[in-house]
């Protein structure tokens, strides 16, 4: 009878738990405390987007990475193969009469769309350091979804901010980051059997994440932002997108404290 190593049942664990756990709580601040926010947290997403590419994506693809021209290149294949699936979406609906309602509903099915494969991208390769750091000890594992579950709390906010920002109904935001959440299972089963090649393509996994990220933040969401341009407006912009990028910094520090 052939058994199942323990190192792999806690991986399995912890991806499950911890990625489930985040989104739970995420969709709890979402859909309560900040629900009257929906407008004005898309700035907010903004921030979070912008800072976990530039803070902590992107440094740390480059601090692995043995080729930055390489991984420069991913960066930039990136943003433009985001841009080609926006053209896709769009492709599909050139010849369709689009109404300003039915417009705003395919703005926000693209939008949806990018932000699930940027986020599912990112949720892998958090599998993946799951994994590594369970095969190194079973308490630094632990120690380490417990940091990544904290960090991954205001990204998941951000994440139902923009959703729900885009139309999608709560039932529908929940389901689509739930199954995003689950591709860390998929990393952290990868990552078990293939821990090598997982940690040679981490770097660049990490780029595609921050482009897809940084796409969305530029190309969907602060072309909305810009639509609001009086006073008021733009110091709740800039405050919120402040926020955002606190959020990040805090989030930062605790896991690199921990």
């Amino acid at each position: 009878m052939t058994t199942i190593d323990p190192t792999l049942i806690w991986i399995a664990g912890a991806t499950i738990v911890g990625g489930a756990l985040s989104m739970l709580v995420a969709g709890l601040l979402s859909f309560t405390l900040l629900a009257p926010w929906v407008s004005s947290m898309v700035s907010y997403a903004v921030g979070v987007l912008l800072a976990a590419s530039f803070l902590h994506l992107l440094p740390e693809a480059f601090m692995q990475a043995e080729n930055i021209e390489a991984l420069s290149a991913t960066a930039l294949a990136g943003l433009i193969g985001f841009f080609l699936l926006e053209k896709a979406a769009l492709w599909r609906h050139h010849h369709e009469p689009l109404d300003e309602q039915h417009a705003r509903m395919t703005h926000g099915r693209r939008t949806g769309l990018l932000i699930v494969v940027g986020d599912g991208f990112h949720n892998f390769v958090d599998g993946v350091l799951i994994a590594a750091a369970f095969m190194a000890d079973t308490r630094l594992g632990i120690m380490t979804t417990v940091a990544i579950v904290a960090h991954e709390v205001p990204q998941e906010v951000g994440d139902f901010m923009i959703l729900l920002h885009a139309g999608y109904s709560r039932r529908r935001a929940l389901l689509v980051n739930f199954g995003s959440s689950m591709m860390s299972l998929i990393g952290g089963v990868i990552g078990y059997f293939a821990l090598n090649d997982a940690k040679d393509a981490i770097p660049y996994i990490l780029v595609l994440a921050a482009s897809s990220f940084v796409y969305i933040a530029l190309a969907d969401l602060i072309p909305d932002l810009h639509r609001r341009n009086d006073a008021r407006s733009i110091f709740t912009q800039m405050l919120f997108v402040g926020a955002g990028i606190a959020t990040i910094l805090i989030s930062q520090e605790w896991l690199h404290g921990h």
